[in-house]
Parts: C-alpha cells; sequence; structure tokens
C-alpha cells in the first residue's frame, strides 16, 4: 500500500463525470458531441453558413443577435448568411466543460465560448448548448448564453484542468483510489473526493478544492484527508504536463512537502508521479509514474475482456 495510499494521501489526488453511468455508451456520445462542436467551430470560422446550420435539428430553433428566432437547417442557413455577411472575419474558439445526459437521447452540453472580432476586442461568453439525437446522429436545440456571478476570465483559466473533470482509478497489487471531480454550479471551482481501498477496507479518504487565484494569477489547490491533515498546492503548466508544489501540515503536526507531476495523456489517461518528498526536512523516496485511468473507460475494457 505504501505507493498508491501514501503516494495520494500526503502528495495529491484528482478527479468526476456526472450523469454517465445512465447511458448505454457514454464515452462513445460524448465524443461524438465534442467532435460535432470541433466541426461546428471549423465552419464558423470560414463563414461557412451552410456547414454551420447542418448541426441543427430539424427542431432546432437559433436566435439570432437581433432576437429574431430560426427553426430547422432551411430557416437558419439564410439567417447565418446574413449574419456572417454582416459581421466579416469572426473567430470562435469553444472549450466545453462537460457533457450531461439526462436521457438516452437528449444531452446539455456546458463550456464557455470567445468570439473575437477583426481588430476588435474578444467575447467571452458561459454557454449552455441542448442536443438531440437525430436519425442517430448529434444535433443542437438551442444554444443560450449562461449568467455566472463568477468572472468568465476566471473560469477560462480553471478550466484548463477540465480535463480533469471525471472519474478516475489508480489500482496495483496492494491497493485502488478512486476520486470524483467536478464542477461547482456557477464554475468557481473544481470540487473533489477521493477514496483509498486496501484489503476491502477503507484506509483514506478525502476532499479536494482546485480554484483559480486571480489576485496571484495561477491556479491553487486545497487538499483535506480524514487523518486530519490538510495542504495546499500550487500549480503550474507547461504543454500537457502540470507541476504542483504541495505543502502538507500532517495531523500530528509534521510538515511534508513534494513536487507532483501530472501529465495528460488522453481523455481516458493521465500519469502521476511525485518528486523532492520531505517530512520535516527529511528526504523520502520518489514515487515512480503510474497511470491513472478514466472509471468508464476502465470498465469498458474490463467487460470488453471478459
Amino acid at each position: 500500500m505504501e505507493r498508491t495510499a501514501l503516494a495520494w494521501v500526503i502528495c495529491f489526488l484528482l478527479s468526476g463525470l456526472a450523469g454517465a453511468a445512465d447511458r448505454p455508451n457514454p464515452g462513445a456520445d460524448e465524443a461524438a458531441i465534442r467532435k460535432a462542436v470541433e466541426s461546428y467551430v471549423t465552419a464558423y470560422n470560414r463563414a461557412d453558413a451552410g456547414a454551420v446550420a447542418s448541426h441543427w435539428s430539424r427542431k432546432g430553433e437559433y436566435m439570432a443577435p437581433s432576437g429574431e428566432r430560426f427553426k430547422g437547417p432551411d430557416k437558419i442557413r439564410p439567417a447565418l448568411e446574413t449574419f456572417f455577411s454582416n459581421n466579416k472575419g469572426l473567430q470562435l474558439n469553444v472549450a466545453v466543460f462537460h457533457v450531461q445526459f439526462p436521457s438516452v437521447d437528449r444531452a446539455v452540453e456546458k463550456g464557455i465560448a470567445v468570439i473575437r472580432r477583426s481588430g476588435g476586442e474578444a467575447q467571452e461568453i458561459l454557454y449552455t448548448a441542448n442536443h438531440i439525437k437525430e436519425d442517430g446522429t448529434w444535433k443542437l436545440l438551442s444554444v443560450e448564453e449562461e449568467e455566472s456571478s463568477v468572472p468568465v476570465s476566471n473560469i477560462a483559466h480553471l478550466g484548463q484542468l477540465e480535463w480533469l473533470v471525471g472519474e478516475w482509478v489508480d489500482r496495483d497489487e496492494d491497493a485502488t483510489v478512486e476520486s470524483r471531480f467536478q464542477w461547482t454550479q456557477n464554475y468557481g471551482f473544481i470540487n473533489g473526493s477521493f477514496l483509498v481501498m486496501a484489503q476491502n477496507r477503507i484506509q483514506a479518504q478525502g476532499t479536494q478544492v482546485i480554484g483559480w487565484d486571480a489576485a496571484a494569477k495561477k491556479i491553487r489547490s486545497w487538499i483535506f484527508d480524514s487523518t486530519g491533515g490538510f495542504g495546499e498546492g500550487e500549480w503550474s503548466r507547461d504543454g500537457n504536463l502540470w507541476t504542483v508544489k504541495l505543502k502538507t501540515v500532517l495531523n500530528d503536526g509534521r510538515r511534508a512537502s513534494s513536487i507532483n507531476i501530472y501529465t495528460y495523456v488522453d481523455p481516458n489517461t493521465f500519469t502521476w508521479q511525485s518528486l523532492g518528498r520531505e517530512i520535516n526536512g527529511e528526504p523520502l523516496p520518489n514515487i515512480d509514474e503510474v497511470t491513472v485511468v478514466r472509471k468508464q473507460a476502465l470498465a469498458a475494457t474490463t467487460e470488453s475482456g471478459k
């Protein structure tokens, strides 16, 4: 248990995805919606009204900036042609925070959109997009702007860690660590929980909060474990690699520190290792890199291997 439990409890833990258990193939459905978002953005940035309109359902309703509403791709296309003609050079970027599935043929996508005009400032918009499965393909029903008491710029900074939102498993022959992280209601923080199991018993559990420090201009995290220990981390990024400098106070008053490294591999995988570990200045062995897998992907792999 030394490698897994001590690593994650003293050092740092991550992850949460809501609603996935209720749909038959959550990975494929979510991947299809995210791919459709990428296609939509590409078409929007080349001002291709026909391609953008094709993403809308026959029941879909598009609201133009004027407030006028257009239903179905045939009506939406000319409205978009007018819009693009009057707003040349628009560029759109989108970050999807999460996708939820209230039913097998409905999906709710939430994220942030950044629209930049030629020679102008960027406009940041928090949005909710409703999707329907139509003839086997996910299509848009509506897109609504969403109010938030949290500055959109703060959400955008913290959104760099959106890939961590989900349920994860780190398992070896000695112990299993399960973790879950999810956005708070207004996207001000990412809240999480973790559980360490060994010999069919809970060895440790705890909570974690990750947020954007607008004063220090950096991402910070706070972790609290069931033994009474707590810690604070500072995050920095280099491409797909995140470095977290963590300082912890153990339940007996001793102080621990470590440098933890998270590397994004793909949507279902990241790696983790811990270096420079100390307790009261006494060095501890480094923890070798481990692979952490999204729980859904692990379950699918296990099922297919039966």
